[in-house]
């Protein structure tokens, strides 16, 4: 289950420079993520492939929600803001999303991935 805190993509240039510096966090904090969709979807491809048959890898099933919509619009240091508030914020968007989520897909759940990852990750810029 994959949980984006970050948005992937912004429809504006950052121009100032805090705008900048958030959009390098963002940018650093998700490279991790895409290098693991990449692997995630490289090893599907050579199962769907068939030329993974008896080895211990198998396709695994990813989900993900989001409120990009939300996060868009804090800064890196409102993100970090451990404030009592802040976090019981963060908490209700995201609880609102997830079972949301689970109304729509509960029952996709151990059958098959909600989250394409050749359209949400690998897609070129």
């Amino acid at each position: 289950m994959i949980i984006h805190i970050n948005p992937l993509e912004r429809a504006t240039l950052p121009t100032t420079a805090s705008e900048i510096m958030n959009r390098i966090n963002e940018i650093s904090f998700n490279s991790s993520l895409m290098r693991e969709m990449r692997t995630i979807a490289f090893v599907t491809k050579l199962i769907d492939d068939g030329k993974i048959l008896d080895n211990p890898m198998k396709r695994m099933l990813i989900h993900g929600t989001d409120a990009a919509d939300v996060m868009a619009e804090l800064g890196a240091l409102n993100k970090l803001n451990a404030d009592w508030d802040n976090l019981n914020h963060l908490m209700k968007v995201e609880r609102e999303r997830t079972e949301a989520w689970l109304k729509q897909n509960f029952g996709r759940l151990g059958e098959e991935s909600t989250v394409d990852i050749r359209e949400e990750f690998l897609r070129p810029s």
